[in-house]
């Protein structure tokens, strides 16, 4: 049932489209919430169009992060709020402060500057480096990043940064995936996360990226 009003709801969507008004751009928006919980409720109630259950958290990102300089919330996919990424500091400093709920720092994201490669560096809370996120030129016709790990194991990053499309791996496998395809909002992407993760350093790497690809 919960598929064939989905279906509708597409259906409608591509109809109103085709006729933009006041009154037809305000049913749009509302149908794309509409798809967007849906695609929510596929996951709680047996698995989202096709995923095998069992798979890590989606979170919700906006393209538009790099250009806001304030606050901004990162959503898990049933809108709740999980991460908060503190821009005040970004037109100063260049640094951006990655919160939890409570506002306790978890991570800073600050760019490095007077360095041949794009070359963003990612510190805990006490300071200590825990990833460095690096433009690979060598690879530069295609989108392929590096993410160094002092103390564990380097990441590599293939796919489109601008378009929010690309995987992230490590040792070979796919840990996180970015894309557009679970979210229909305009400006925003999701993040899919695989069990066993560093969800916020992944959100993390994320940002920075997002960061260094519209620099």
């Amino acid at each position: 049932m919960l598929c064939f009003l989905m279906l509708e709801a597409k259906t409608l969507l591509s109809f109103c489209t085709l006729k933009p008004n006041s009154q037809v751009t305000f049913l749009v928006e509302n149908l794309k919430i509409a798809i967007d919980k849906g695609v929510v409720l596929m996951k709680l109630f047996g698995g989202r169009g096709g995923h095998e259950e069992g798979k890590g958290h989606i979170y919700r990102m906006n393209e538009k992060l790099v250009s806001i300089g304030d606050d901004y919330w990162i959503e898990d996919e049933t809108g709740e709020r999980a991460f908060r990424v503190d821009g005040k500091a970004l037109r100063i400093r260049n640094t951006l402060i990655f919160k939890d709920l409570q506002g306790n720092d978890l991570y800073k994201i600050t760019e490095k500057l007077l360095r041949i490669r794009d070359t963003m560096d990612i510190k805990r809370e006490d300071d200590s480096l825990a990833a460095t996120v690096k433009k690979d030129l060598i690879n530069i016709l295609r989108d392929k990043w590096r993410v160094e790990i002092p103390d564990g194991h380097d990441m590599e990053i293939r796919g489109n940064i601008l378009d929010h499309e690309y995987e992230i791996e490590s040792e070979g496998r796919k840990i996180a995936e970015v894309s557009k395809k679970w979210f229909r909002l305009r400006d925003t992407y999701g993040i899919e996360i695989e069990p066993g993760q560093d969800n916020a350093l992944i959100l993390a790497i994320a940002v920075a990226l997002d960061q260094m690809a519209h620099d």
